[in-house]
């Protein structure tokens, strides 16, 4: 059953990508909110399906701790499911992405109308100086910055390395860090195709000041209130499927 749930699942997410693709470009003449909303309607779509058709249930603890303002968030990367579901579940934001995202057909034209921040990662401090550029427009604009500090997914109980980039851009613009814990991996395996039913914990943590402070201590205090918070909701939540 788990099997028919996932490849059904994985037809009717490339429908919509094709589908939400064309809505996209029919929006592009438009402003960013309404771009925004038009194409998010996919991730929308694509966190419907998963709870119906694969059983993948979510909860967000912690929205209290999200500042009034613009913040950048720092997420757990366990999935695929948290880089579709964010979008929705936080203030509007532009995501810091990888070049070569915006070349996939119709998935790639999509995200380019949401404004990303995309970075070519062999770039060193080129691609900081870039983050930071575009990092301070975004914000300016009143938009949010979501990045996954680890930069690639993770296996459920495993800690890559966290990236300086998000704490660089808190502490040149002197915006505090939300960071945010998230367990999909449990249900949702990276590069998985079975998909198995569960519950999607994202946990906000409070926010990380960075004005004043050194990119390493913000980016180690980031590090640690993700990875305790991990480490939490495993026990919640067990272990993933094997």
């Amino acid at each position: 059953m788990i099997v028919l749930r996932s490849l059904l699942f994985l037809l009717l997410q490339a429908l919509l990508t094709v589908v939400f693709a064309f809505a996209g470009m029919a929006a592009a003449p438009f402003s960013f909110n309404t771009r925004f909303r038009v194409i998010t309607g996919w991730n929308r779509s694509v966190i419907w399906l998963a709870r119906w058709v694969c059983g993948i249930r979510w909860r967000v603890t912690g929205l209290d701790n999200l500042p009034a303002g613009p913040a950048i968030i720092m997420a757990k990367h366990q999935s695929a499911w948290e880089t579709i579901a964010m979008p929705v579940l936080f203030p509007p934001l532009a995501t810091v992405i990888k070049q070569e995202l915006l070349k996939i057909p119709f998935f790639g034209w999509g995200m380019a109308l949401l404004d990303p921040i995309a970075l070519d990662r062999g770039a060193g401090r080129a691609a900081l100086k870039h983050l930071e550029e575009q990092g301070r427009d975004r914000l300016a604009r009143g938009l949010w910055v979501l990045l996954f500090p680890e930069g690639t997914r993770v296996l459920p109980g495993e800690i890559g390395k966290y990236n300086i980039g998000g704490a660089w851009l808190a502490t040149r613009t002197g915006t505090e860090v939300v960071p945010v814990a998230v367990n999909a991996g449990h249900v949702w395996g990276r590069n998985a195709l079975l998909k198995h039913p569960g519950l999607v914990t994202v946990s906000i943590g409070p926010a990380i000041p960075a004005a004043g402070r050194k990119a390493d201590a913000v980016n180690a205090d980031v590090e640690r209130w993700i990875e305790q918070e991990m480490q939490r909701l495993d026990q919640i939540d067990g272990p993933a499927p094997r």
